[in-house]
């Protein structure tokens, strides 16, 4: 009895290996500069968790907690995403780990720093049947940049830190029990906090280019590049810009892929060179003026990693020097004319729809705002019909443009930002409900254009087919704002303007910006284009 009874102590009070090594990962992980952390509830992965929590009450890093392994994981992709820095997801073993893998894909494609962490049972009850245990060595396959299975009693390792510039990094780390040790803090004591480390970019190589009628077509996400320097480079080259992001570079040509839609605009714009920054994902358009040009130049770091074998005459991992001749002005003219004709029409634009909506959202962020879209219609909305402009941040998930995680991927941009406004489809917040799950005091807006289903299928050739509905439009015949409010948060419904604009005003948690219908809001689309057709310049 005295033996079973020191025995039970010890699983509390003595230290063990698996603690041993949850403090070693964890003192190194902070003593690198990371600030935050996401985990997940679980039994194995207890050393960490319980690692983690005592740092986070010291004030060493900031811990967040969310219940689902996939929300969990889009929440540090926020994370990563406004700050720039590797941020540690921690889950226990078994179906955990796989939740994880949209997020993992989604930062393999925007080469964003997550670090993985996946608890285990140990290598000896893999394959036996052992509850909760299946192969999650390389679970991740190619989308990690590094990947480790770690075991055994702890020492200093060396952390790929490195590799976390480009993309995320799995550590699958086995625990044995006992997983709860005991409740010294002063390990804590030994950490010295370190500056984020510091990558070395090589220097630059130069872009010479003699063409005289050159255009710029930057990817939502530029390719990771900072905005500045995008912002830099454009102005250095001169040259009439695209972009899918209009909120970032004000002297972006308004409205291009609207009026590109115009086959004699495409013709009549052609540039000798095209130069493309980051990934052109959203319009059919832009990519149909890209093939137009004689001669093509790629810049994005993703080349390097995940894009290895994209195709371009020239390509660059980051942005180069510039040596290109004078443009002509006669050609930037007639680009600046077409986007005039087109904003006209634009501007004029008053039936309740999607346009609008997005119009209106991209005019009304106060300076120093933050703005994160989702991928389907609402992100080809403000492309189009939003003003360039500069003062506010944007985000989206155009690595794999999926509309999954986007409710968490806002909330995690939205904790390390004062004020952060979000814009979805109906289907991308059903898809993310947990997300809505959130007990911080994050101030974060989020406007839901609701029009029963998949709204953008109406916008593609995909319309009409045989059995559309149920195949492609997928009504959801759901209250999103009763659902909204069952989760606990501030709900306002429109149906119109006026009441979109009182509810911009009043700024509750979740606006639900209720559409007639799809197809309604699609041939709104094609009414525009048509007029707008009709007033280009011949």
């Amino acid at each position: 009895m005295v033996e079973e009874s020191s025995h039970e102590d010890c699983r509390v009070n003595c230290m063990n290996n698996s603690t041993l090594l949850a403090r070693v990962i964890v003192r190194q992980i902070i003593e690198a500069g990371v600030t935050d952390v996401v985990i997940s509830p679980g039994s194995r992965n207890a050393p960490l968790s319980l690692a983690f929590y005592q740092a986070a009450d010291k004030g060493l890093l900031s811990l967040h907690v969310r219940i689902d392994e996939r929300t969990a994981a889009f929440f540090a992709l926020g994370i990563a995403k406004a700050t720039g820095r590797p941020v540690p997801i921690l889950c226990t073993s078994g179906t955990a780990v796989a939740n994880y893998h949209p997020a993992v894909l989604e930062a393999s494609h925007t080469n964003l720093p997550l670090l993985v962490l996946t608890a285990d049972r140990p290598a000896s009850l893999r394959k036996t049947g052992a509850n909760q245990t299946t192969e999650q060595a390389r679970i991740f396959g190619k989308a990690v940049r590094y990947f480790a299975d770690i075991s055994g009693t702890a020492f200093p390792m060396e952390l790929p830190f490195y590799s976390l510039q480009t993309g995320p990094v799995h550590l699958n780390i086995q625990f044995d029990e006992p997983l709860v040790g005991d409740n010294d803090t002063d390990w804590l004591n030994q950490i010295t906090v370190k500056q984020p480390p510091h990558f070395k970019v090589k220097s630059p190589k130069t872009l010479h280019s003699k063409s005289t009628r050159g255009v710029l077509v930057i990817g939502h996400d530029r390719g990771g590049l900072a905005a500045s320097d995008v912002r830099a480079f454009a102005e250095t080259l001169n040259w009439p810009t695209i972009t899918e992001d209009p909120l970032t570079f004000e002297g972006a040509v308004p409205h291009a892929s609207i009026f590109l839609t115009n086959p004699a605009a495409v013709n009549d714009l052609a540039p000798d060179t095209a130069i493309i920054i980051g990934r052109t994902t959203l319009s059919r358009s832009i990519n149909a003026l890209i093939k137009t040009a004689r001669y093509e130049i790629v810049v994005d770091p993703r080349l390097a990693t995940v894009d290895a074998d994209r195709v371009a005459h020239q390509k660059f991992f980051a942005l180069p020097e510039l040596e290109v001749a004078t443009p002509d002005e006669n050609y930037r003219a007639r680009w600046e004319k077409y986007s005039q004709q087109a904003a006209q029409v634009i501007a004029k634009i008053s039936e309740w729809s999607e346009p609008v909506i997005a119009r209106e959202i991209a005019e009304g962020i106060a300076d120093g705002g933050s703005l994160y879209i989702a991928s389907s219609r609402p992100i080809r909305d403000i492309e189009g019909f939003a003003t360039p402009r500069t003062g506010i941040e944007t985000y989206a998930n155009r690595g794999l443009a999926g509309i999954d995680g986007n409710i968490s991927t806002a909330l995690g941009i939205a904790s390390q930002r004062k004020r952060t406004i979000a814009v979805m489809g109906d289907l991308a917040f059903l898809h993310d409900l947990t997300g809505l799950l959130c007990d911080e005091p994050i101030n974060l807006t989020i406007f839901v254009v609701n029009n029963d289903g998949g709204g953008i299928f109406s916008t593609l050739p995909q319309r009409g087919v045989k059995d559309f509905e149920k195949i492609f439009g997928t009504p959801q015949h759901q209250d999103l704002a009763a659902i909204a409010t069952a989760f606990g948060h501030s709900v306002e419904s429109v149906s119109n303007f006026l009441e979109f604009e009182s509810a911009m005003s009043s700024k509750p948690k979740v606006i639900v910006c209720n559409m007639p219908d799809r197809e309604s809001n699609a041939d709104v689309l094609n009414v525009v284009k048509q007029r707008i057709t009709q007033v280009l310049p011949n």
